[in-house]
């Protein structure tokens, strides 16, 4: 890394923390959400959205810093990127939980827990790493672990799919409206994960320009 004259922003690092520690608890959140009977499952659910909203307050002083800083400690649109990227991921949850409670599901495929999982699972290993964005170590194991993640959520989404639209041989089929339902819920946790991926190929090309 090059030597600078001009001293450098520090406060988008804590800031950054936060915001993903927040997506840690909102990934625990959800989770019970999930396990949960559908009478306990609104009031998980308006904890979520009150993280979600924490959130945004964290991404608005992510963006005002940004606008208001000179000397940013790396690519102005990395900070963009990576700040929209976690906003997305609780976004994407917030929306799953919504959902849940909207439609009154009862009993979830066991896919969508495992699918929640893997969330949480990126959720901690993003918040672990948050903090070693300033002196850019052992950040390769994060961004490698994360895609790794995602693939085996992929691979989780299409079973769910699978098994949703084409039922093994014997199995009853769901009514339609249930199917489409929870396509639509099993389809936005997709996107939280593929959400994390973005935050995760962010901090490799952060990584690789500090370098």
């Amino acid at each position: 890394m090059g030597f600078r004259l001009t001293p450098r922003e520090r406060g988008f690092y804590p800031l950054f923390t936060r915001a993903a520690e927040n997506i840690v608890t909102a990934a625990d959140e959800l989770a019970k959400l999930v396990a949960a009977e559908p009478s306990h499952r609104p009031e998980l659910a308006r904890r979520v959205k009150e993280l979600e909203i924490t959130g945004d307050t964290l991404t608005h002083e992510i963006m005002l810093k940004l606008n208001s800083t000179f000397v940013t400690p790396f690519d102005r649109e990395d900070i963009y990127r990576l700040a929209s990227s976690l906003d997305d991921v609780l976004d994407f949850m917030e929306e799953a939980a919504d959902r849940i409670v909207l439609y009154r599901l009862g009993t979830l495929p066991s896919g969508v827990a495992t699918q929640v999982d893997l969330l949480r699972r990126a959720a901690v290993a993003t918040a672990e790493a948050m903090p070693r964005l300033e002196n850019m170590n052992q950040l390769r194991e994060y961004w490698v672990h994360v895609n790794t993640l995602e693939e085996e959520g992929d691979g989780v989404y299409r079973q769910l799919l699978g098994d949703l639209l084409a039922p093994a041989d014997g199995a009853r089929h769901a009514d339609p409206l249930t199917v489409i339902t929870i396509k639509e819920i099993i389809e936005t946790l997709e996107e939280a994960a593929d959400a994390f991926e973005t935050v995760a190929n962010t901090v490799e090309s952060i990584a690789v320009k500090e370098a």
